[in-house]
């Protein structure tokens, strides 16, 4: 065969040159799919945390929605950090755990109980991959996110409110027990579900200047204020006024200059006196004041006695500590002392056995560690510092009602990872180049 000719008897220099058409075909076709999925990636994001405020069937919208987040990403490019490597440790090594547990049923159906498993272990793949989408181009997507969240909230909150004076047709359909749950199942999981953007309303009512600013933040916190009260959850009360506390005082000591401090103290005895008329006003009305007088005593009739919450939970304790492997899911409610502890601590350990609430329990104790590592860091301390105070009075509420399949909890998780994964080692060398220009 001559030199120079290829056995199809084509000339090499056509062959070659055929070839690397196709490649550059090929890579220019990869390079259009990444750059689409790179464009509809943040759209579908924000679908998916607006989806968070419908939970009316499970599973539910938000679910549904990850999985073509979760492929646009794929296709994106989307990077994975160092820093968020114990997120996908801790879920790694709660897997087996949580599985065997769920052998450990009796009298509930063993599918249901896999189910449960699964869940969870979706839910702490969407705390990973919260943490590492935020982490790039933070302060963009993070906006995009809370724009979101606020827009579902404060419509969850509209529509929980006219339902609950009757404003709306078929308005019970928000309501359970007389209390507003809106788009959810429970109130006692609504009203918790919108105090993170009102905390971030909180903070920017706190740090602008810009009266229009100002006045808006202060409508999205006041109309969430009114959706939490209206959940009639003590949990979700106390949780509003610690969240905000908190803000107040990081922003206060942390950010706030000399003058801004002095606004920032004659915004709190403005705003704390505003709502003291306008709680006031709430409560006078016959429509809040019956069930309010109820839901405000310290203590109910499920809270006191040996079947009482406190009393349950020591027997909750007992029966994890005889059990390593667990009880199961939801195998408590079928035993002597039917109703649930209400203690997420102690839940845990019932439905993922002691390895699996190890892991459940370091995931609270590194995150606040790393929430609160995070304010050392100026660069995105305003986007944390909503995150951390929204996340403590969460940790302590998971004491007295279960949490561990509250899908806000775990975003939030993610969040604080995402927006503190920001140190110049974790960013790839082209980002932090690109940071020096």
């Amino acid at each position: 065969m001559p030199a120079g000719i290829h056995p199809s008897g084509k000339p090499m220099s056509l062959v070659h040159t055929t070839d690397s058409a196709a490649l550059a075909g090929r890579a220019a076709g990869a390079e259009y799919i990444q750059a689409r999925a790179r464009a509809w990636l943040p759209l579908m994001v924000a679908a998916w945390i607006f989806s968070g405020g419908i939970i009316l069937f499970e599973p539910s919208f938000y679910e549904f929605l990850f999985l073509p987040v979760l492929g646009l990403a794929i296709l994106a490019g989307m990077r994975l950090y160092r820093s968020t490597l114990p997120l996908l440790v801790l879920t790694i090594a709660f897997v087996p755990f949580s599985l065997i547990a769920a052998f450990q049923v009796v009298n509930i159906e063993m599918s249901q109980a896999f189910i449960f498993a699964i869940v969870t272990i979706f839910l702490l793949l969407t705390t990973y991959f919260a943490a590492n989408y935020v982490a790039v181009d933070t302060h963009r997507r993070m906006r995009a996110i809370i724009i979101a969240y606020a827009a579902i909230a404060v419509i969850s909150s509209v529509i929980g409110v006219l339902g609950y004076l009757h404003l709306v047709p078929n308005g019970d359909l928000f309501l359970l027990y007389g209390r507003v749950k809106a788009m959810f199942k429970d109130p006692n999981v609504f009203g918790p579900f919108l105090i993170l953007p009102a905390i971030y309303a909180l903070q920017r009512i706190l740090m602008t200047r810009d009266l229009k600013r100002m006045l808006v933040a202060g409508a999205i916190f006041m109309i969430i204020l009114v959706g939490v009260f209206a959940s009639f959850s003590r949990a979700a009360w106390g949780n509003f006024a610690a969240a905000s506390l908190l803000c107040f005082l990081m922003v206060f000591l942390l950010e706030a200059g000399v003058r801004d401090k002095v606004r920032q103290i004659m915004l709190a005895l403005a705003g704390g006196a505003a709502l003291i008329v306008l709680l006031a006003g709430i409560i006078s009305t016959p429509a809040f004041n019956s069930l309010f007088e109820t839901r405000a005593s310290v203590t109910q009739d499920y809270d006191t006695g040996e079947t009482g919450r406190l009393g349950r939970q020591g027997y909750a304790f007992d029966l994890a500590l005889q059990h390593p492997w667990g009880l199961g899911p939801m195998e408590f409610g079928t035993l002597e002392i039917a109703e649930a502890p209400h203690n997420s601590y102690v839940t845990v350990l019932h439905h993922y056995g002691w390895g699996g609430g190890l892991a459940y329990y370091l995931l609270i104790i590194l995150t606040l560690w790393r929430g609160f590592w995070g304010l050392r860091f100026k660069a995105n301390r305003l986007l944390l510092i909503p995150l951390l105070a929204t996340y403590v009075p969460l940790v302590v509420e998971a004491a007295i009602i279960d949490i561990d399949h509250w899908r806000h909890y775990f975003l939030i998780v993610g969040l604080i990872w995402g927006v503190t994964t920001f140190n110049a080692a974790d960013q790839p060398r082209r980002d932090r180049e690109a940071a020096l220009i």
